[in-house]
């Protein structure tokens, strides 16, 4: 049985794209497994959903986390609802870039025009009474 080079091809693409999926479960396998090593009580995380809140406690048996959102406010979430881990952003580490970036809508390279005069003098021309 002869292989032709297209079939040769084929094969090795067939290779790369199951090793990269190989190599993107078990990432994302350590991943999940990094994430819950820091899942414990005291941590503040966010939800798939987007909800910020402290860990009070988390009851393996049932994969539930109880999550106050704001003082006196507690949520019972399913455990792997937890998306991340917040982690406090030192003040050191702000951007640089902060005040050069043009905010959204205005336009980059503008100069602000003078103001028109507000003085009460009459204009030079005249409209025609016809």
């Amino acid at each position: 049985m002869t292989f032709d080079p297209f079939t040769i091809i084929m094969l090795a693409v067939l290779a790369v794209l199951i090793f990269f999926m190989f190599r993107n479960s078990r990432k994302r396998k350590a991943d999940a497994e990094q994430l819950q090593s820091k899942v414990q009580p005291g941590a503040k995380v966010m939800t798939n959903f987007g909800v910020f809140g402290t860990i009070l406690s988390i009851d393996d048996e049932e994969n539930q986390v109880l999550l106050e959102t704001s003082p006196g406010t507690v949520l019972t979430v399913h455990r792997q609802t937890v998306a991340r881990v917040v982690e406090p952003v030192a003040a050191d580490e702000a951007p640089e870039s902060l005040g050069s970036e043009p905010e959204f809508g205005e336009r980059v390279g503008d100069e602000p025009t003078e103001a028109p005069s507000t003085s009460d003098e009459a204009p030079d021309t005249k409209k025609s009474d016809d």
